[in-house]
């Protein structure tokens, strides 16, 4: 299983970007999705993330700005970003709650390999 993220990139505070991550491979099903983030010196945290029911979960920090979806027939997870903030320069990891086989229960957590937003003041 890979997870493969696109999208980040450099962006002036107040302006917007769309991050898409796609899991591919050996997949049943895919429980929940996320976006995680790390900023220099910081612990890496959970921006948003979604289940396959489509409920979801924000870090206050991003409420009300940043948008998460999911397209479960394609196994993929986006997070819109608007009025982004220099606060919310980090790298952007996508990780993905996954079920392999219809075999046995287990879930397996896989992340991405990270993409860069950067926000200028």
């Amino acid at each position: 299983v890979q997870l493969q993220a696109s999208g980040g990139g450099l962006v002036q505070a107040g302006g917007s970007l769309r991050l898409s991550c796609a899991a591919s491979g050996s997949i049943f099903s895919i429980n929940v999705m996320g976006w995680y983030r790390q900023a220099p010196g910081k612990e890496r945290e959970l921006v948003a993330d979604i289940t396959s029911a489509g409920s979801t979960n924000y870090a206050d920090s991003v409420k009300g700005r940043f948008t998460i979806s999911r397209d479960n027939a394609k196994n993929t997870v986006s997070l819109q970003m608007n009025n982004l903030k220099p606060e919310d320069t980090a790298v952007y990891y996508c990780n993905a709650s996954i079920r392999k086989t219809s075999a046995r229960y287990t879930l397996e957590d896989y992340w991405g390999p990270g993409t860069l937003v950067t926000v200028s003041s």
